[in-house]
């Protein structure tokens, strides 16, 4: 014979142990009116003791919330959104939070299909991740909810937004080249029409400014986002001065492809050329030889930090405005001499 199934212990059962109506009791335990101090501990010491799990249910019926949030991206590639995805995950988790994760493919209609499934569940709110750092349209006005952008953010002043703070990414890169003594640093970026490739740029001729030194080669070499332009990119940077004794590159796969091109003329890495990547792309970046220095954007703790703000805003708590998450180096022997 089968054991009879425990029964789920029930807020009548808390309310008896603790000598409580069941209307004191859940009051207590979901914070609503006014409930003395001895009488709540009653309650919470009974909850505690019977290991009473609350009716998910029965909470958003009482507190107008489902306690789940929606995840929206545009990244049908991943690399970007995914660690944005684990991070704010990771958040929702600790918050007990359920997650509803929607992937439009960077297609628009699929989008909108998946704004109103998010809004027939009654989602709490939702983070929308996108697939570059490029401004995206809002979907805020259109919702009756919290809206979070992440990694691409809001086109609307209004919305709140977290990105990777590019111009300071490159600063750093710049700083620790010429920490290390490298004086003709040359940068190649990915493609122009991208606000990560500008934003880059522009932190790496800031930082070269302030050191004093000019950017070597004369002008930023815009290309494509790949290794081949990086192969194409040596060529065109080395003709133009070949005393070059460093680049900051705009992608880990721009970087490979530099460091593969310099190779093959004779050049050592990082002891004639130091060279910097971007993106912190592991499964390129520390597979490179050699390895390189590159950096990171940090973006799970961009997605931690997205789900963070969400939970205020649903609390109430709401702000606006674009707010620029810090990058860090991770230093490879890309530019230190062994």
């Amino acid at each position: 014979m089968a054991p009879r199934r425990r029964r789920a212990t029930t807020i009548t059962d808390v309310a008896k142990l603790a000598g409580v109506s069941i209307a004191t009791a859940s009051k207590a335990l979901n914070g609503r009116g006014q409930v003395r101090p001895e009488t709540l501990q009653r309650v919470l010491r009974a909850a505690e003791e019977l290991s009473y799990q609350p009716n998910a249910l029965a909470q958003s019926l009482i507190s107008g919330r489902t306690r789940t949030v929606g995840l929206l991206t545009g990244d049908s590639v991943g690399r970007f959104g995914i660690p944005v995805l684990l991070g704010a995950e990771d958040a929702f988790g600790t918050g007990e939070m359920a997650v509803l994760l929607c992937d439009a493919r960077g297609d628009s209609i699929r989008e909108q299909h998946y704004i109103r499934t998010l809004s027939a569940r009654r989602v709490d709110g939702i983070i929308v991740v996108g697939e570059s750092t490029d401004p995206r349209p809002s979907i805020s006005r259109d919702l009756p909810v919290p809206v979070v952008y992440a990694y691409a953010p809001s086109a609307d002043p209004d919305d709140v937004s977290f990105v990777p703070d590019d111009v300071g990414g490159a600063r750093i890169a710049v700083q620790h080249l010429v920490t290390a003594g490298r004086r003709r640093i040359a940068h190649i970026a990915g493609s122009p029409h991208y606000r990560a490739a500008q934003d880059r740029a522009a932190g790496t001729l800031e930082a070269l400014a302030e050191a004093g030194l000019e950017l070597a080669g004369g002008e930023v070499l815009f290309g494509a986002w790949s290794q081949r332009w990086g192969r194409q990119a040596a060529e065109i940077a080395l003709a133009a001065e070949p005393g070059i004794d460093a680049v900051v590159c705009g992608s880990d796969q721009i970087a490979a492809g530099f460091v593969e091109a310099v190779r093959e003329r004779g050049r050592r890495v990082p002891d004639d050329i130091a060279v910097i990547g971007y993106d912190n792309w592991e499964v390129l970046s520390a597979e490179t030889r050699p390895p390189l220095t590159t950096v990171d954007m940090n973006l799970e703790v961009l997605g931690r930090t997205a789900a963070q703000y969400l939970f205020a805003a649903i609390g109430g708590r709401a702000a606006s405005g674009v707010h620029r998450m810090p990058c860090s180096l991770v230093i490879r022997d890309s530019t230190v001499r062994r």
